[in-house]
């Protein structure tokens, strides 16, 4: 647990790294005299259709990488392992598929979005390098999780993509890029950028041997690979459909579909730092996860659970009380154009989404690397059958830009639900325990007495006021109640680290 602990906490520390950029990005976006909302709204529109791209172009490689690793790894030498070679080959013929759908499909496209986001019929095509740059460095992160270089690839995708993003824009408002459709092509290649940066880091190390000479692994275990790819793939696109379809249909079904589609992205963006650490601990626990099932270590799986859920709660109900009671006066106080004050609503359901997620643990996690990933698709199957009429129905007649929020909230919940049902009665394992609901009491009342006591201030000094009260009482609490193993060990080493404490 302490390697995990370890990789989860300097991943963590990465992607808040990221997201401090992402916020200096996003202010640039939104701020007064930046980007038009629409334009705004155009990036997320990339973000989503590529994920979608992704999910059908994948053919479940980055699942058969995770599930077969420890196989290829433990019975062939290096230059013999062929289970990269055939992950980057089935996914780029399932991308060319992709690419030829898409040509067949634009009419259609021009049909549904002519009228209420035109910039993206005008810059469909470059969505297709943004789609298959995001597919190659995926399956590419798969294989270096099994390495363990989960902090290299954290790095890739959290900071330097963003810091890609961030040259953009300054060179846009430099004058060195002259126009928004010069911005967006460039923007189009920048998941190409990291993914070539990921792979000349595996083969600099020698940690790649590409063959097509297939292996004595690959033929032993053809039917359970092709049977697991089948699952796995059919539930990771149906997953991913239903997260990214609120921002495509906020962009299909309202008017000025675009400019909303941009106030959606800015609450996404705000909310995705609930998920940051969610990020680490999935890639940190991918490995021992799959080492774990292999051995049939279920002791060591379910402390993984217990540890993700309870260390992700903690994380999770503390940035989204903070984030909420700070959530318009940063609007207003970062001369963020008027209309984000739109965003305030659509971020409570989705932060609400994200502590669900976050405190249901690795559960995904656990199921895709056991033996039971049919399942997976059972439930990927469920949450699509929920998220898309809903989404649809919400959006249009009842809550507009709020109603994919809403939708989401209550999609995932039954998700998770399920999710937690299936391990509980197949293995007994389930990660919540009293200290699970200390940690959402902790949050309701530090929120509550923070909110209140300076209710009435406004500005900077009410911000920082706020939020120093609600993290004083918060993490006080969380340390007097020990509510997570990790605390007292990362505390401790804190404290050797600034030579407040002797080490042992």
């Amino acid at each position: 647990m302490s390697q995990i602990r370890k990789q989860s906490i300097i991943s963590s520390v990465l992607v808040y790294i990221g997201f401090l950029i992402g916020f200096i990005n996003t202010y640039l976006f939104t701020r007064e005299g930046g980007f038009t909302q629409s334009q705004y709204g155009l990036t997320g529109i990339f973000v989503a259709v590529a994920n979608i791209m992704y999910s059908f172009a994948n053919f479940g490689m980055a699942a058969y990488v995770t599930k077969f690793y420890p196989y290829y790894h433990d019975n062939l030498p290096r230059k013999k392992n062929d289970l990269l070679s055939w992950a980057l080959l089935f996914s780029l013929v399932g991308f060319c598929l992709v690419v030829v759908a898409g040509i067949l499909f634009k009419d259609l496209v021009v049909r549904k979005y002519g009228t209420n986001a035109p910039d993206f019929v005008r810059y469909y095509y470059y969505i297709f390098p943004f789609g298959l740059g995001l597919t190659l460095f995926t399956i590419l992160e798969a294989y270096a999780w099994q390495l363990k270089k989960s902090i290299l690839t954290n790095y890739l995708r959290e900071i330097q993509f963003r810091v890609f993003t961030t040259l953009l824009i300054v060179l846009t408002f430099a004058g060195l890029i002259t126009s928004f459709d010069l911005f967006i092509k460039l923007f189009s290649f920048t998941y190409l950028a990291i993914a070539a940066m990921l792979l000349a880091s595996l083969v600099l190390g020698r940690h790649v041997s590409l063959t097509f000479s297939v292996s004595i692994v690959t033929r032993k275990f053809f039917r359970k690979i092709m049977h697991l790819i089948s699952f796995v793939y059919g539930g990771n696109m149906v997953f991913t459909i239903s997260i990214v379809f609120d921002t495509i249909i906020i962009a299909a079904v309202l008017p000025d579909g675009l400019a909303l589609a941009g106030i959606y992205t800015l609450a996404q963006n705000i909310a995705s730092l609930i998920q940051a650490p969610q990020r680490g601990v999935i890639s940190s626990s991918i490995g021992p996860l799959s080492q774990a099932w292999k051995n049939k270590d279920l002791a060591r799986i379910n402390r993984i659970y217990h540890s993700s859920s309870i260390n992700q709660l903690i994380f999770s109900v503390a940035m989204f009380a903070l984030i909420w009671m700070n959530f318009n006066d940063a609007v207003l106080n970062f001369h963020l154009q008027h209309r984000y004050l739109e965003a305030a609503m659509v971020f409570f359901y989705i932060g609400l989404m994200r502590i669900v997620d976050m405190g249901t643990g690795v559960n995904s996690q656990i199921i895709v690397t056991s033996t039971f990933w049919r399942f997976d698709f059972i439930t990927g199957i469920i949450l699509l059958a929920l998220t898309l009429p809903l989404n649809y129905v919400f959006t249009k007649y009842y809550f507009g830009v709020t109603g994919p929020a809403i939708a989401n909230l209550i999609s995932l919940t039954v998700y998770n639900l399920i999710r937690y049902w299936f391990l509980y009665a197949r293995f007994a394992m389930q990660p919540f325990s009293l200290k699970t609901l200390y940690t959402l009491l902790l949050g309701i009342g530090g929120y509550v007495l923070s909110y209140y006591v300076f209710r009435d201030m406004h500005g900077f000094a009410g911000m920082i006021l706020r939020s120093a009260l609600f993290v004083f009482v918060f993490v006080s609490g969380v340390k007097w109640l020990e509510l997570s193993p990790d605390v007292k060990p990362v505390w401790q080493t804190m404290l050797k680290k600034l030579g407040i404490k002797k080490g042992d």
